[in-house]
């Protein structure tokens, strides 16, 4: 995730002994050998289809919420059966160069309207038709440049932005996202260890 210019996903690596009390030939060990092997594909290619994808954190975009080098597990499951919302970290492929991984913060929801002005966000829709003012109390600079825009979006697009505002590409400078390349949403920060935490990130109750 770079600009984060380069998100390398990092292959599951599974180290595993086995002991046997019995004599085993060189052909039966051979067997079940291939037997594990086999079993091992069936289990955990399905996860890391499906499931969960490990990313490495590359780029400042996203900082202080997530630093450069951190080791992240991603649920790709959940938006099968519930769809994004406000404030989830998610991690999804650059529109615009698919072997690129990117990882921003959702601000819009499809349907929305979405005003930026004086390093503020407003968000128009249904419930708010008049707009209100978004709360990003996780940003630590609050003055990212004097751009203004408006734009909507349809129904399958969400507008993501990096907490680092200043050190982010994101939907200010290439539009709205497709849900379609959504990947998932950080599920867990594995390393560094000192900072391990289920959700990181994650903003409860985020001015839905």
């Amino acid at each position: 995730m770079n600009e984060e210019k380069n998100e390398t996903p990092i292959e599951n690596k599974v180290e595993t002994v086995a002991s046997y009390e019995e004599e085993i030939t060189p052909w039966g060990f051979f067997k079940d050998i291939v037997k594990f092997t086999f079993l091992s594909l069936i289990i955990v290619i399905p996860i890391r289809v499906f499931v969960a994808q490990p990313f490495l954190v590359s780029g400042s975009s996203m900082k202080p919420t997530f630093h450069d080098g951190e080791y992240l597990i991603v649920d790709e499951l959940s938006y099968y059966f519930n769809t994004p919302s406000r404030g989830q970290v998610v991690v999804f492929k650059y529109p615009y160069d698919l072997s690129k991984y990117f990882i921003k913060r959702i601000v819009g929801l499809p349907g929305e309207t979405i005003d930026i002005d004086n390093n503020q966000i407003t968000i128009k829709n249904t419930e708010h038709p008049e707009g209100f003012l978004l709360d990003e109390s996780y940003i630590t600079d609050k003055s990212w440049g004097n751009r203004k825009m408006s734009i909507t979006l349809n129904k399958e697009e969400y507008f993501v932005m990096g907490d680092n505002r200043n050190a982010s590409s994101d939907s200010r400078e290439w539009g709205p996202l497709d849900a379609k390349f959504l990947t998932g949403h950080v599920l867990v920060r594995l390393l560094p260890l000192g900072q391990a935490e289920i959700s990181p990130g994650a903003i409860e109750k985020f001015n839905k």
